[in-house]
């Protein structure tokens, strides 16, 4: 049976955990889904499943001291460097081309570092599953996630018949992907049974994938191959163009199966996300980052703050605190996605801030 090995994109900014979330510690760093880190989380996921030995962590060149911090037993070798984010196309073919070198005929696994998934033996099984069918099939296997709600901020997935089985999982065939829908076409969707939020999760053979950026990804295949000659990757990097791997890649390719994930996940968006992966006290608060909270006739509110610091709520519901890096964040829950009009003004007027 071929190798299998993981590759864990771990690059993002996650600006729209700001204050909290810096480009010097951004959102898969901090501890807002239990007590460990996203990424820590995610490297977890993967004990019984892949060894240490085979395990990939791709991020940015500021971010590897972070990486480092998190998962100290990453083997050196297996921290792969981006000199600066090109999205997940650029990201993942990176990746795909040092395992290539280490493991031709070997299956790969490729994970977010800042999804929430519990339980995690669910997602190991389902894992394992997709990359049998991945290593029988040779297709492009992404995982879906059937939705709870009409999401207009998700990519959906429309899936077509069943085309297989495996560990009692059923395959499907991807008839389409449909990026971001209006709130009237995500109703329709969730209404027929037939989409899913697109995850960003992927399984596939090394040699399938690597075929597949050599034909749709042409500029980043060379742009690898001179570097592998030696060139600097700083410079050929730059001059790529962003582009999301579904876009490049999956939303072309001939052959693209789904298996589908009916359990918890949460790519934790934004700050209001954290009363889902969160246990509420009676009050339905949450308090995250080891603050400690005292709340008086409040409900329904999110707290962030270091351990040792205190935050005190009274006669308020459905907000939003944050205390971090010497800067405060309040608001409405359900204006948690505003936060980015923040970090642009930010951006303007005191960049340092970020």
């Amino acid at each position: 049976m071929s190798e299998l090995f993981a590759v864990i994109m771990a690059g993002g900014s996650g600006t729209r955990f700001w204050p909290a979330s810096r480009r010097a510690k951004p959102k898969q760093f901090l501890a807002i889904a239990g007590e460990r880190s996203l990424i820590a989380q995610t490297w977890a996921r993967l004990d019984g499943l892949v060894p240490v030995e085979r395990r990939l962590v791709v991020t940015a060149a500021s971010q590897a001291e972070l990486v480092r911090r998190e998962l100290p037993e990453l083997p050196a070798q297996n921290l792969v460097l981006e000199p600066l984010g090109r999205n997940t196309g650029p990201c993942i073919a990176l990746a795909s081309a040092t395992i290539a070198r280490r493991a031709p005929d070997s299956v790969q696994v490729v994970l977010a570092a800042d999804h929430v998934i519990r339980p995690d033996e669910a997602f190991r099984a389902t894992l394992a599953a997709a990359a049998e069918e991945a290593r029988a099939s040779g297709a492009l296997i992404t995982l879906g996630i059937r939705p709870t709600f009409p999401a207009t901020g998700f990519g959906y997935i429309e899936a077509d018949e069943e085309v297989a089985r495996r560990a009692g999982q059923p395959v499907r065939r991807v008839a389409r992907f449909v990026e971001k829908p209006p709130r009237a076409q995500a109703e329709q969707f969730v209404a027929s049974g037939r989409f899913f939020w697109n995850s960003g999760l992927f399984v596939w053979r090394t040699d399938v994938i690597e075929r597949a950026v050599g034909e749709f990804m042409p500029d980043v295949r060379a742009a690898l191959e001179r570097a592998a000659r030696g060139e600097a990757l700083d410079g050929l990097y730059r001059a790529l163009r962003p582009v999301a791997i579904d876009v490049a890649v999956l939303e072309r390719a001939p052959e693209r199966r789904m298996l589908a994930i009916d359990y918890e996940w949460n790519d934790v968006g934004s700050w209001d996300a954290l009363a889902a992966v969160n246990a509420p006290d009676a009050a339905r608060n949450v308090a995250t980052g080891g603050a400690t909270l005292v709340a008086e006739d409040a409900t329904g509110c999110i707290v962030h703050g270091a351990a040792g610091e205190l935050v005190a709520l009274v006669g308020v519901k459905d907000l939003v605190v944050v205390h971090a890096h010497g800067a405060t964040l309040v608001l409405p829950k359900d204006r948690a996605q505003d936060v980015k009009k923040i970090v642009e003004r930010l951006e303007r007027e005191r960049p340092e801030c970020l």
